[in-house]
């Protein structure tokens, strides 16, 4: 539960936004079909990151929503 309550802090939510652009900057630097492949993987942290939400949180038997583990 300590992972999820990290994810769902400032901390955790800024490290995945943070990674998810490099992803994309990653994925659009390298170009071809892997690379867009990747810029469109890098979306999903940001997403989650802005959403507060923690996808494999289910995987590890954690709340969902980053408000609901912070309780």
């Amino acid at each position: 539960m300590g992972f999820a309550r990290f994810m769902a802090g400032p901390l955790g939510r800024g490290l995945r936004i943070v990674a998810g652009i490099a992803l994309v900057a990653i994925g659009l630097t390298t170009g071809g079909a892997g690379g867009i492949v990747l810029a469109l993987v890098g979306l999903v942290p940001i997403y989650a990151g802005a959403a507060n939400v923690c996808l494999i949180a289910p995987l590890l038997r954690a709340p969902f929503r980053g408000r609901d583990a912070q309780e």
